[in-house]
């Protein structure tokens, strides 16, 4: 009976064993499933981030165009109206 006894402790232990190394194997499987799972995560974020900053760019490129419009605009008319009042003060000086 005494030399069964190592025998099935060594049974056990191999058993013990394969149990711990399927454990492993399943926590290590779920961790790398977890880790791609975040890395896709992260991946989908950074490129939605990216097309936000492109979508910013062209926003801010257009409101620039607009700007450098409206100046140009701005400055046709103060040049307008210097004309109009160097005529006038012209027409003034005459007058007197």
């Amino acid at each position: 009976m005494k030399e069964q006894l190592p025998l099935a402790a060594a049974e056990d232990m191999a058993g013990v064993w394969a149990a711990a190394l399927g454990t492993a194997g399943v926590f290590a499987l779920i961790i790398v499933i977890v880790w791609q799972i975040a890395a896709t995560w992260r991946a989908r974020m950074l490129a939605s981030r990216e097309q936000q900053y492109k979508e910013l760019a062209q926003k801010y490129a257009q409101l620039l165009e607009d700007n450098v419009e409206l100046h140009r605009r701005s400055i046709d008319e103060l040049t307008q109206a210097r004309q109009s009042i160097a005529s006038m003060e012209k027409m003034m000086r005459e007058i007197e």
